[in-house]
């Protein structure tokens, strides 16, 4: 008995043309599926949405059921929240620079730019908040040998002083302060801990100028914080490593 099957077309062959069929139609599905976050693409001049680019390169929506009671989510994703903007670009074709608008810190633009995160908190492996105040984690304080910042004066970009460190926000799955709650003259703010230096026995924070942060976005409980609250209150100090001063604004040489 040979491997023949029709004429010269053996075994061998048949295998060989079935791979080479299903890594092509791989290849479709694969860039098909990561098209599902991004897409479709934007104008860099107008902001137009671009066309999808049809059946062969647009996936198909699919719903995903959420851990937790926390509903589902569809991607890829239509008719999201429109993109907010405080900056124009300079000048009039791709990848010109942006310069802020208003007095304010710019948002969506540069370090300053953040994703539409859901609004309800991250949670744990348990379903419990993720972030919380120290005093919420009873499980988790601060090392004996590493210092409190609770108490300390808080000072800008300027050297000023914006305020006083009135708690902690800690993450109760990696054990780690991830928020400063900043005590201002015009209440409290959530100021990112990897943001911050502690000199001296107090804590600097150069993101933003001291009166910047009375400006900063504040979660809307006082014990838990939404991935969305989260990407934009850590978009506002990132925004001021490049827009707080004008001198960072533009080039050393």
């Amino acid at each position: 008995m040979n491997g023949y099957v029709v004429g010269s077309i053996d075994v061998a062959a048949l295998t060989f043309y079935a791979f080479v069929l299903f890594f092509i139609l791989l290849v479709f599905y694969l860039r098909r599926e990561d098209r599902r976050e991004g897409y479709p693409l934007e104008d860099d001049l107008t902001g137009m949405a671009e066309t999808p680019g049809g059946p062969l390169h647009t996936p198909s929506t699919k719903t995903f059921v959420l851990p937790f009671d926390q509903g589902t989510a569809s991607a890829p994703r239509r008719g999201d929240e429109p993109a907010e903007f405080a900056a124009v670009q300079r000048e009039n074709f791709g990848g010109a620079p942006y310069s802020p608008t208003g007095t304010g810190l710019p948002i969506g633009v540069g370090p300053g730019a953040f994703a539409l995160r859901a609004k309800y908190p991250d949670v744990t492996a348990g379903g419990k908040p993720r972030i919380v105040p120290i005093g919420m984690a009873h499980d988790i304080a601060i090392a004996t040998r590493d210092p409190d910042p609770r108490g300390m004066a808080v000072y800008g970009a300027d050297g000023l002083k914006a305020g006083t460190v009135a708690d902690v926000w800690v993450d109760q799955a990696d054990h780690l302060i991830r928020y400063l709650q900043v005590e201002t003259g015009s209440g409290g703010v959530l100021a990112p801990m990897a943001m911050a230096v502690i000199r001296r026995g107090a804590v600097v924070i150069d993101a933003i100028n001291a009166a910047d942060f009375a400006g900063a976005p504040k979660p809307a409980s006082g014990t838990t914080i939404t991935r969305d609250e989260e990407e934009r209150i850590i978009a506002y100090f990132g925004a001021g490593y490049l827009y707080a001063n004008e001198t960072r604004q533009e080039p050393w040489l």
